[in-house]
């Protein structure tokens, strides 16, 4: 029974893995559809959603029957309650990638990103990668200085979401009140995903040390 308990949390880590790599997907194309104005890829974006859901629903069950059924106590635990938080992030994340290829979508065929905004959203959009795939690192190797890192890097992105709104406000701003409010949201939604990111390091480095950072 105990082999088939450790097996079980094995599984469960490879599951969370497997949701964390198609959120890095939904986010690289996302980013790929809002910058190019690439109508197929938001969709594509927008149809594996229900997969993340899916993912996250199979993860808390799987939780809650190792609570229920195996007791587990001490790290054990902290990773079985810990996960059920874990794909909540991930999840959220997921929807944010949706979020952005939404804007996308809503402006094709015209580039919803106007050319003086172009580069500050590319840098959020490799922020965002940079950050998830960070996040798949810590989760696989339970890495405590990776995990503070990403703290780090989202100070970065908070920066980037400063500068955009600087732009937007400019007196020097001239694609109207619509792209202004495209690019309020997109800064929003790639300071989210950064500071959920941040938040799937901190359970990680709470798994490890037992102590919340």
């Amino acid at each position: 029974m105990r082999d088939i308990y450790h097996d079980e949390l094995d599984e469960v880590g490879k599951r969370v893995l497997s949701m964390t790599r198609s959120i890095t997907v939904a986010m690289e194309q996302a980013s790929q559809a809002l910058l190019d104005a690439n109508l197929v890829l938001a969709e594509q974006v927008m149809a594996e959603d229900s997969k993340v859901d899916a993912m996250r629903t199979e993860l808390e069950d799987r939780c809650f029957q190792l609570v229920a059924q195996q007791q587990p106590v001490a790290t054990d635990l902290r990773v079985v309650i810990s996960t059920i938080h874990l794909a909540a992030d991930l999840e959220r994340m997921g929807d944010l990638a949706i979020h952005i290829a939404k804007i996308a979508r809503l402006r094709y065929p015209e580039h919803a990103v106007p050319p003086e905004a172009q580069d500050v959203i590319s840098q959020m959009g490799e922020v965002a990668l940079s950050l998830v795939t960070k996040v798949a690192d810590v989760i696989d190797g339970r890495d405590i200085a990776l995990a503070n890192a990403i703290e780090a890097e989202d100070d970065s992105m908070d920066a980037l979401r400063r500068k955009l709104f600087t732009l937007v406000l400019s007196s020097n701003w001239a694609r109207g009140t619509e792209a202004a409010i495209d690019m309020t949201l997109l800064g929003r939604y790639y300071e989210r995903y950064a500071d959920h990111a941040v938040a799937v390091a901190r359970r990680v480095i709470f798994i490890v040390t037992g102590e919340r950072p």
